[in-house]
């Protein structure tokens, strides 16, 4: 199998942040994203997010760059963590307001059906809370789940991925792990609702990462996957492979091991790089990894866990990565 790459397509856009308000770089609509995406050459898929920033072009303006740049699209990301969401979109005290989000999604499931994409990501950064007492947290977290299952129950035939993080935007937010989410998933009982299982987020909130993945595989329930890196501090975004490469290579490893098959797709913020640079360096480093699988010895590795031999299995993943010192 040919090894497919994808990015969200927010990878290449312009940046702000609470210091820079006017952004590090000019603002760029999506159809120019697209075509920044298309130049990075490897990648294949992108994820869109819903409704089209900066871009108020017709849906086929839109197919036609994607195939401009013989890119397909993975994924929609509606929008449901915007400034109108503010105080949550499923867990927002507003019913009208949760109903708005409802919609939005269910606009965005109509985008995945057009673009014959592969599922509807759900990033609820906005529903959470921010200070003690301020919540019930029963009824938080089964508006939380009733969100989700109304969506799926109404569309069976749409995928729904759920992307955890720890916090921000809110201080807490209530997809926070992949145990909670996980707990969500087997509660609600529906098949098309899986997880997006963020390499950084699981750092950033105290995971091991492959230790997630398995969890999420054991329960049938990892749908996607995005990579990038970071400092465990906070969601840095950074290009992959920079700063924790052995617990990247161990996560693709557990993947590897269980036959998932699915896109290595990008989720990173390149604040002040330059947007397509940093995404060939990320896939630059992912096709390292993918040749260090090659030379892994799996069956000597596996031997190694069985023994809870650390230094053995260091030496094996080590020498698979980085090359063997006696080469």
């Amino acid at each position: 199998m040919t090894q497919k790459f994808g990015a969200g397509i927010w990878h290449f856009a312009s940046y702000v942040d609470r210091y820079a308000t006017d952004g590090y770089a000019p603002p760029i609509g999506m159809l120019d994203m697209i075509d920044r995406a298309g130049q990075v050459g490897d990648l294949s898929v992108v994820d869109l997010n819903y409704p089209f920033p900066g871009c108020d072009a017709p849906l086929s303006e839109v197919k036609a760059r994607l195939a401009a740049n013989n890119l397909s699209v993975i994924g929609i990301t509606p929008e449901m963590y915007t400034r109108t969401f503010s105080r949550g979109a499923f867990t927002n005290p507003d019913p009208g307001v949760r109903r708005a989000a409802h919609d939005l999604i269910t606009e965005a499931g109509g985008i995945v059906r057009e673009l014959g994409a592969s599922y509807v990501k759900l990033w609820p950064g906005q529903d959470g809370w921010d200070y003690p007492f301020q919540v019930d947290h029963h009824k938080l977290w089964q508006m939380s789940m009733d969100g989700v299952a109304e969506l799926a129950s109404e569309n069976p035939d749409l995928k729904y991925v759920i992307e955890y993080k720890p916090r921000e935007p809110r201080v807490h937010m209530s997809y926070c792990s992949v145990s909670r989410t996980l707990l969500a998933l087997e509660k609600i009982g529906l098949p098309n609702i899986g997880i997006l299982l963020d390499f950084g987020h699981a750092l950033y909130g105290g995971e091991s990462p492959a230790d997630s993945a398995q969890l999420a595989i054991d329960y049938g329930r990892l749908f996607g996957m995005d990579v990038n890196d970071n400092l465990r501090s906070w969601d840095d975004d950074m290009i992959a492979g920079s700063v924790h490469p052995m617990e990247l290579f161990e996560f693709f490893y557990v993947l590897r091991k269980n036959g998932w098959e699915g896109v290595w797709q990008l989720d990173q913020f390149p604040f002040r790089e330059d947007t397509v640079a940093a995404a060939k360096q990320a896939i630059r480093f992912l096709r390292r990894v993918e040749a260090g699988l090659e030379r892994l010895d799996f069956d000597a590795m596996q031997a190694a866990q069985d023994a809870q031999d650390a230094v053995e299995a260091t030496r094996l993943a080590s020498d698979a990565l980085f090359g063997d010192l006696a080469d």
